[in-house]
């Protein structure tokens, strides 16, 4: 395939094809009509704070809300607090308005409960309107009796009891600070603010995989109004920048926008869109990236918010220019904040690894499902970001809601107890608001047994309780036995590793090429890659600069005794190449399973690589 076909492929041919069944399925499986549901909503007045609640939720994010709808509807005392003066976060500040939906072996939504009745709310569409959203929002909320909201207050710090969380000092939108008790506590902040102020254990980035540093790009969204819907129709079916599909309200694909828009600015770049039309006739458009953006710094953040408002200027002139339906379009406005993908990660009783993902693994204590791609975004404009494998489904553990050395809270939101790999498919908001309904749950729960969040991880009766009460709050949720890729294969298990590392790459069709022949460099790249991340030691660095050296280009097929030989170099053993294969036998670097399928002439295919890469990087990271 050409530099350009893999782009458009990456970029267009992947999560459309995503999009795609999300709209062949939402109508055979829940044909609800695509009008906006009534909503009677009162104006908001500011609450009076009470000194104790039986629940506190931290952040009027979409997950946020779930969880104190579903603390509330269980019977709890909840105080849900947030710090705009609105609810949606992310979907209504970010104006990320674009649902990431998925499906279960089934075919039916992997997400329902509170989600699907706040979907239902804005008309059952997947391209939502943005003040619809937040109106439905806000009706969940004030249909709990048990649900106290206040807004435009801020977090100022906890108070703690040893390990315990028991309180936080806030300031309400008067200016006059509270200090509230509670029994349990929610996170539902983007960066797990709450849990960061409780001194709970996370990492940032994919520091879990040797790559703190990684910033994968943050989005401010395109809004633009006198866009011709009718042209945009029928540009898509021209072919118009690589074409696309277009409904009523929503638009994707484009695709060819990625590589024929030169932005101005080197530090952004425009993907394929994803573009929302709404009630008012104005667009939303998901494609706008900004690079090297710590999304914990605020200053950072302001800077991107600058930088992207110069580039949208570019960007309309350009669409005015060259695709049809833009001509008369105009800035409508610009959302107040970033759409930021990634930033904290909290170390929990037990971290989701991308092994769980791929296995489409069920767990005992789950609380609900994700099965969307696990979609790494770009991190430099010379990257396309990649596409790790497409789930059928997998259960989301209880004991992932638990921070590590902090009681009495749980974590509901991208920041849930996810390695960071897994986190590309588990942080989407339709997973995320099925963690808040069981975290509000089980909060009722926990205090109803006088139980903490962590024995009750351990009480398969508690979690049968919970499980029961979400099934008949409307979740989906039930035990499954999936079959996965490569199940019971000779080479998995040493697979594995490559896999939670993200060495290896299974794209939308779960695909390793285990049998086609591996290259010096491929195989050269699994190790120099693995040790990186795996075993990041100084030492090391030069045992690969010696082991890079006997490969000269690497585009030879992978020998047995050309693998044996740079294991042996980068466990400091230096021999000829004609002992190389014995030597490596004898110390245990190629095993007796290999030695049955290959020969030190043989010429090695991606499973024996995959194995032999593996079986090295467990020995190095014993």
């Amino acid at each position: 395939m050409s530099n350009k076909g893999w782009v458009r492929w990456a970029v267009s041919g992947g999560l459309l094809v995503v999009l795609v069944l999300a709209f062949i399925f939402i109508k055979k499986i829940y044909p609800y009509p695509s009008t906006v549901a009534k909503m009677d909503i009162q104006p908001y007045e500011a609450p009076d704070l009470q000194d104790q609640y039986d629940v506190i939720v931290v952040g009027g994010e979409p997950e946020g809300v779930a969880a104190a709808v579903s603390a509330a509807k269980n019977g709890s005392k909840t105080l849900l607090i947030e710090h705009r003066d609105g609810l949606g976060g992310l979907f209504t500040y970010g104006a990320l308005n674009f649902l990431d939906v998925s499906y279960d072996k089934n075919q039916k939504w992997a997400n329902q409960g509170v989600f699907l009745e706040w979907f239902k709310l804005t008309g059952s569409r997947i391209g939502f309107d943005l003040e619809d959203a937040e109106t439905a929002f806000m009706q969940l909320v004030q249909n709990e009796e048990n649900l106290t909201l206040s807004l435009n207050t801020k977090m100022n710090n906890v108070v703690k009891n040893g390990n315990a969380l028991t309180g936080i000092v806030l300031t309400d939108e008067s200016g006059e600070q509270h200090t509230i008790s509670a029994k349990r506590f929610i996170d539902a902040t983007q960066d797990a603010d709450l849990a960061t102020a409780a001194s709970a254990p996370f990492f940032k980035g994919g520091a879990d995989i040797g790559l703190e540093d990684r910033k994968m790009a943050v989005t401010l969204m395109l809004h633009f109004s006198n866009v011709d819907w009718d042209k945009v129709q029928k540009a898509a079916k021209d072919g118009v920048f690589g074409g696309g599909e277009v409904t009523s309200n929503v638009a994707w694909g484009f695709s060819d926008l990625h590589y024929d828009y030169k932005p101005v600015n080197p530090q952004t770049r425009l993907r394929g869109l994803n573009v929302v039309r709404q009630d008012d006739g104005s667009i939303y458009i998901n494609a706008l990236q900004v690079f090297g953006i710590n999304g914990l710094d605020e200053s950072d953040k302001q800077k991107a918010i600058k930088i992207a408002k110069e580039e949208t200027k570019h960007i309309l002139a350009y669409l005015q220019k060259e695709f049809p339906g833009f001509e008369k379009a105009e800035i409508e406005s610009f959302p107040p904040e970033l759409y930021v993908r990634e930033t904290r990660h909290v170390k929990t009783e037990y971290q989701l690894p991308m092994t769980d993902i791929w296995e489409n693994k069920d767990h005992w204590d789950s609380i609900g499902f994700g099965a969307y791609p696990v979609d790494v975004q770009a991190t430099s404009p010379g990257d396309y970001g990649y596409v790790i494998s497409k789930p059928e489904q997998y259960a989301i553990p209880f004991r992932s809601l638990i921070p590590l050395k902090v009681d009495n809270l749980l974590i509901a939101s991208k920041a849930a107890g996810y390695s960071s790999i897994a986190a590309g498919s588990a942080r989407v908001v339709p997973t995320g608001m099925t963690l808040g309904e069981a975290a509000g749950a089980a909060s009722a729960i926990s205090i109803k047994n006088e139980t903490t969040f962590r024995e009750m991880s351990e009480n398969k009766d508690l979690i049968k309780k919970l499980q029961d009460t979400l099934k008949e709050q409307g979740a989906n949720l039930y035990a499954f036995d999936i079959k996965f890729p490569y199940e019971g294969d000779w080479f998995y298990e040493n697979t594995k590793p490559l896999i939670n590392y993200g060495l290896v790459v299974g794209g939308y069709t779960n695909e390793f090429p285990v049998n086609k022949p591996i290259s010096e460099q491929s195989f050269s790249n699994l190790l120099t890659n693995g040790i990186n991340r795996m075993v990041p030691d100084q030492a090391n660095q030069y045992k690969m600069q010696e082991m890079k050296k006997l490969i000269d280009e690497g585009k030879d097929i992978l020998t047995g005794q050309q693998a044996a030989q740079m294991l042996l170099v980068l466990n400091g053993v230096s021999v000829s190449e004609e002992e190389a294969w014995n030597t490596a036998v004898e110390k245990g670097y190629i095993d007796e399973t290999l030695q049955q399928r290959i020969k030190p002439d043989s010429k090695l295919k991606g499973s024996e690589g995959y194995y032999l890469a593996g079986h090295m990087l467990k020995q190095l990271n014993k």
